[in-house]
């Protein structure tokens, strides 16, 4: 018998409060309420057959309003009842709740979720509805920079071509030629007067709690990006390589992927939500975090290999797509990962917490934090501080700095040569350790 899953829930017993599974099942992808099976998968098989096979369907038709199909069979000699549920178009309540499948579990949906769920199943999405455009003043410059970005990918663009007859072409208008919430976010004045979350704070953080210097960037998307990068490039360190006579400047973290990173909470940032996009620099990390989850279909995993794309704002993402500031949808979080490796730091981290979607830039291999999940112990990460800051170690100083004995200081610094953080010169008691990443640059 099959694991429980999104699609498959097991029951002993028929229980009324199963009716917010089958909702769950319906409003997501459909699948199988099982009766008469434990939650470890044991077959125990159900009584009554009867009575259930001819109460169920009406309880739950009147109840969801949805018309499962309801069966038996046996398993193993005993009686189990299947009920199908199948996805539902629309959404479905229980006694005025909404319920959707997450996992093996049945999750309300409430608040933000909510609103959002109700939309998808509309076929609409909140930077397609419509906003009032007489409160609203539309930034003819802004729209001549994106004509002119355009041309790349739509070759019919024209100089003379009027906004509306550009906002048309992009779903900017609603049915009736009113301003939507993208075209606000997109190419309005002042966006931040009827989207009022629709701020980015960036913050330079030498602790959690001691803030050196705080930013707020207003303005349309489109220069939200430039300020918001500005404003993080503001607290970076850069240096400079000469190659083939071409300089190249080399900041703590490739700017493309802090671009990247950037343009994601923009085009995916959960627009009902009152919270502002967050950034904190600290001296050894950058941490971007948007309101909004990722969508069902994705997982964390999925975001350093190719995936699908489902932008939360595809009308948005469509126009940063033409304007060139994505290149491939579904590509941008891979990309990240490739940048990184490239540039010899740490992969990017992808976290779900908080309601929102949280990117972490490290610095350095070599931060505390970064070693302990490379399951490094206590003396071992003391002793890359050490060679970080002196540059080099040796077997009778990691003895000192850590109170060990030989054999336990030559056993630790053979494993973080293993790990391919140290390396070893020279041999008997003039060997000594440095990093690796420094040996290899």
């Amino acid at each position: 018998m099959n694991q429980e899953n999104e699609n498959i829930e097991f029951k002993l017993k028929w229980n009324d409060e199963h009716l917010k599974t089958i909702c769950a099942l319906a409003n997501s992808n459909g699948g199988e309420l099982i009766l008469g099976i434990d939650d470890k998968g044991i077959i125990e098989g159900v009584d009554n057959i009867e009575n259930l096979l001819r109460d169920l369907p009406n309880k739950i038709r009147n109840k969801l309003n949805i018309t499962p199909s309801v069966s038996t069979e046996k398993m193993k000699g005993k009686d189990i009842i299947k009920i199908k549920v199948y996805p539902s178009s629309i959404p479905i309540s229980y006694e005025g709740r909404y319920f959707i499948r997450s996992g093996s579990t049945t999750q309300e949906l409430k608040d933000n979720e909510l609103a959002n769920f109700l939309l998808e199943k509309m076929g609409k999405t909140w930077d397609s509805l419509s906003i009032d455009k007489n409160y609203v003043e539309i930034d003819s410059a802004v729209i001549d920079k994106f004509k002119s970005l355009a041309r790349n990918r739509i070759s019919t663009i024209a100089d003379e071509d009027s906004f509306e007859k550009i906002f048309l072409n992009l779903k900017l208008f609603d049915e009736n030629k009113n301003l939507t919430n993208a075209s606000i976010l997109l190419f309005g004045k002042d966006p931040q007067m009827i989207i009022t979350a629709s701020s980015v704070r960036v913050g330079r953080f030498k602790s959690p709690t001691e803030i050196i210097d705080t930013m707020i960037i207003n303005g349309n998307l489109f220069e939200q990006v430039e300020k918001t990068i500005d404003a993080i490039k503001k607290h970076l360190n850069v240096k400079y390589e000469i190659k083939d006579i071409v300089r190249k400047d080399i900041w703590d973290y490739p700017l493309e992927a802090i671009r990247e990173a950037v343009i994601n909470a923009l085009v995916h940032r959960d627009n009902l939500s009152t919270a502002e996009i967050q950034i904190k620099i600290y001296d050894d990390k950058i941490w971007i975090w948007n309101p909004g989850k990722l969508p069902q279909q994705l997982k964390v995993e999925d975001l350093k290999k190719e995936h699908s794309s489902f932008p939360r704002n595809p009308i948005i993402a469509n126009v940063f797509y033409l304007a060139g500031f994505i290149e491939r949808w579904g590509y941008g979080t891979k990309r990240m990962v490739e940048l990184c490796k490239e540039q010899g730091i740490p992969e990017p981290e992808y976290i779900e917490e908080m309601g929102g979607f949280s990117v972490y830039f490290f610095k350095d291999f070599y931060t505390e934090e970064n070693l302990r999940k490379m399951g490094l112990n206590e003396r071992q990460i003391k002793a890359v501080m050490f060679v970080k800051e002196k540059g080099k170690i040796t077997n009778k100083i990691y003895q000192e700095i850590n109170g060990v004995s030989n054999k336990t200081a030559y056993l630790d610094l053979s494993e973080l040569i293993e790990k391919g953080i140290l390396i070893s010169k020279g041999s008997g008691k003039m060997t000594t350790y440095i990093l690796k990443k420094v040996m290899e640059k």
